[in-house]
C-alpha cells in the first residue's frame, strides 16, 4: 500500500490549490485523486466552449435533484466539473469574491479569522489581475482575472445606460472598494483562455517529484485507524485500490462529493448510518444539511437590434467566430462568457447591503431545452437577449445524503430551493426589479416584446408560480459540511478540520457557513488557499 503525507480527493477549484501550495517547499508528499480525466478538450479551454461542457458527460457528474416540492415538483438538473480543475473547467468564468459583509458573517458564526479583512490577503494572493489595486487586488498571484470592458457585446452598454437612469450607481470593480451598483464582469480568462484552477496552480507544478496526481480514480471511503484518518480507498480502473496518508486526508470534492463520502466513510448522523450498516466513527448530524445555492430565472427579450444570437446562432456565423478565435488571437465572441454585465441591487429601502444579484446575457435560449440537454451553443434563431435575478443570500436551506452503500451512485439531493418565505417574497421584488430596468428608456427603445414570462404576468401569484415553473439553480452548491462554533449545525471548526476525527478536513464550497452574495468559484479557491496555510501552519511546515 503506498503512502503520502497528504491525500487530497477531488482536483477541483480547491484540489488544484492545495495540490500547488501543500508540495511547493518539495519535502511533503502528496496524492491527488480525481474522478474525471484530463482537461485537454478545446470545450474546456476555449471559453465559450462551457456552452457544451454544461452537458457533457465526459466532463460532468451531471447529478439531478430529486423533485422539489417547493418548485411544482420538478426535478433540476445539476451540472458540476467531473474532470481536472473541476468546476472551474466547466463553469462561466465569471470573478465574483462576493459582498464583504458575507465573510464578516462567516467570521461572527463562530468562525475566527474568516472576517474580509482577514480574508483579503488570500483573494490578493490569488489574483493576477488588471486594475493595480493594492488595497484590494494581487497582480502576481497564479490565477489571471481578466477586464473585458473592451470587448463585451454593444447591448451590454444599453444595460448599464438603462441602470443609470434609474439612480443605480455603475461600478468599475466589483471586487473593489464599491461592489454595489451595475457594471462589467471580471472573468477568469486569460490571452482567450479559460483560467481553471487547474490552469492556474496545478498545470505550472505538476511535474514536481513530491506531487502524483491520479485521473478517473475515484475515491469511495476514507480509511481511519480509530479516530484518525489514515487513508483513503479508491476505485481505479475497475479495481479497488488503498493508499495511506501520514499527515492528513482531505477532501476537496465539493458541496455534493464530500458529504457523500464523510457518510460512506462514517461520518454523519448516526441514525442515517446505521439504517445503511455503516459503522459509526463520529456522529455529526450536520453532515449534508445546510445545503444553499442560487435559484434563478431568466426574463427573455426579444430586440429591435441585432444581439449574439445573431452571430452565433447561424451555421455561418459559428464558423466566422471559429476563424476568428483560431486566427486572430484568440479573439472574438468565442474568447468571451456570455455573462458579461449585472448588477448587485437592493430591491428595497432599509436593506444594509444588496440582496440581489441581476445578470443581463447579449443572447437568449428561451426555444432550447431546458435542463440537462439544454443546448447553449444553439441560442434562438432571432435577435434576442436576458436578464435574470437570484436572491443574493438565500435563507431557504436542502440537503445532500446518501441513498445507496454504492459509493458510484449519485446521493439524494433535496434543494428544498424556496421553503422559506423570505425567499418567497423576494421573487416578487426581483421580477419587479428586472422589469424597471427592462422599461428604462435604453433598454425599452430595442425591446420588441418580453417573451417570458410575457407582459400579461404581472400579478406576485402569477409571478411566483411563474418562478416555480421556470427557475432554476445557478450552480453555486454550497454549506454541507459547513464550518461553525456549534457541532450541532457545523461539521467542521474554524480550521477546517472535521469534528470527531483527526487527520482529516475538509476543504472546499461545502465549508460555506453561508453562500456568497455572487458567484462562488473566487472565494472556493481563496478558502484553498487560506486552508492550504492552515494545514502547514499545524504541520510546522512553512507556508507556500
Amino acid at each position: 500500500m503506498a503512502d503520502y503525507d497528504y491525500i487530497v480527493i477531488g482536483a477541483g477549484a480547491a484540489g488544484c490549490v492545495l495540490a500547488n501550495r501543500l508540495t511547493a517547499d518539495g519535502t511533503a508528499t502528496l496524492l491527488l485523486l480525481e474522478a474525471g480525466g484530463p482537461d485537454r478538450s478545446p470545450w474546456i479551454q476555449v471559453p465559450i466552449g462551457y456552452g457544451r461542457t454544461f452537458n457533457d458527460p465526459r466532463f460532468n457528474w451531471m447529478y439531478q435533484a430529486d423533485p422539489d416540492p417547493t418548485l411544482d415538483n420538478r426535478s433540476q438538473f445539476w451540472p458540476r466539473g467531473k474532470v481536472l480543475g473541476g468546476s472551474s473547467s466547466i463553469n462561466a468564468m465569471v470573478y465574483v469574491r462576493g459582498q464583504p459583509g458575507d465573510f464578516d458573517d462567516w467570521a461572527a458564526a463562530g468562525n475566527p479569522g474568516w472576517s474580509f479583512a482577514e480574508v483579503l490577503p488570500y483573494f490578493r494572493k490569488l489574483e493576477d489581475h488588471p486594475f493595480g489595486d493594492p488595497e484590494y487586488h494581487g497582480r502576481t498571484g497564479p490565477v489571471g482575472v481578466s477586464d473585458v470592458s473592451a470587448w463585451v457585446h454593444p447591448l451590454c452598454h444599453r444595460f448599464l445606460e438603462a441602470c443609470d437612469t434609474l439612480g443605480i450607481p455603475r461600478t468599475r470593480d466589483f471586487n473593489g472598494a464599491q461592489s454595489e451598483g451595475s457594471g462589467l464582469w471580471e472573468v477568469t480568462i486569460r490571452d482567450g483562455v479559460r483560467e481553471s484552477s487547474a490552469n492556474a496552480y496545478l498545470r505550472p507544478v505538476r511535474h514536481r517529484a513530491n506531487l502524483t496526481i491520479r485521473l478517473r480514480a475515484q475515491a469511495t471511503r476514507v480509511l481511519f485507524d480509530g479516530r484518525r484518518a489514515a487513508g483513503v480507498e479508491f476505485v481505479a480502473g475497475g479495481a479497488r485500490q488503498a493508499v495511506q496518508a501520514r499527515r492528513e486526508v482531505i477532501l476537496a470534492g465539493g458541496a455534493i462529493n464530500s458529504p457523500q463520502l464523510l457518510e460512506l466513510s462514517g461520518i454523519g448522523d448516526s441514525e442515517l448510518l446505521r439504517r445503511f450498516g455503516i459503522p459509526v466513527i463520529a456522529h455529526s448530524p450536520a453532515v449534508g444539511q445546510g445545503l444553499q445555492d442560487h435559484l434563478a430565472v431568466n426574463y427573455y427579450y426579444r430586440s429591435r437590434v441585432p444581439t449574439l444570437n445573431n452571430e452565433l446562432a447561424p451555421f455561418l456565423g459559428k464558423v466566422r467566430a471559429a476563424l476568428r478565435y483560431a486566427l486572430g488571437g484568440r479573439s472574438g465572441p468565442l474568447a468571451m462568457s456570455v455573462n458579461q454585465a449585472g448588477a448587485f441591487l437592493r430591491s428595497r429601502a432599509g436593506l444594509a447591503r444588496p440582496n440581489m444579484h441581476v445578470y443581463f446575457n447579449p443572447a437568449s435560449y428561451s426555444t432550447t431545452t431546458l435542463g440537462s440537454t439544454r443546448r447553449l451553443m444553439k441560442p434562438d434563431p432571432y435577435p434576442g437577449f436576458l436578464m435574470s435575478f437570484n436572491t443574493c443570500r438565500p435563507v431557504s436551506r436542502g440537503s445532500i445524503h446518501i441513498r445507496s452503500l454504492d459509493p458510484l451512485k449519485a446521493p439524494a439531493i433535496q434543494p428544498n430551493a424556496l421553503s422559506a418565505p423570505e425567499d418567497v417574497r423576494d421573487v416578487f421584488e426581483g421580477a419587479q426589479l428586472l422589469r424597471r430596468i427592462a422599461a428604462a428608456a435604453p433598454l425599452a427603445a430595442i425591446i420588441e416584446a418580453e417573451r417570458e414570462p410575457g407582459a400579461a404576468l404581472t400579478t406576485e401569484a402569477q409571478l411566483l408560480a411563474d418562478f416555480r415553473r421556470r427557475s432554476g439553480s445557478v450552480f453555486h452548491a454550497c454549506g454541507t459540511c459547513m464550518m461553525g462554533g456549534d457541532p450541532r449545525t457545523a461539521v467542521l471548526d474554524a480550521r477546517l478540520r472535521v469534528r470527531g476525527a483527526t487527520g482529516l478536513r475538509v476543504v472546499d464550497a461545502s465549508a460555506f457557513p453561508n453562500v456568497t452574495s455572487g458567484n462562488t468559484n473566487a472565494a472556493v479557491m481563496m478558502l484553498a488557499e487560506k486552508g492550504a496555510d492552515l494545514i502547514l501552519q499545524d504541520s510546522g511546515a512553512p507556508q507556500a
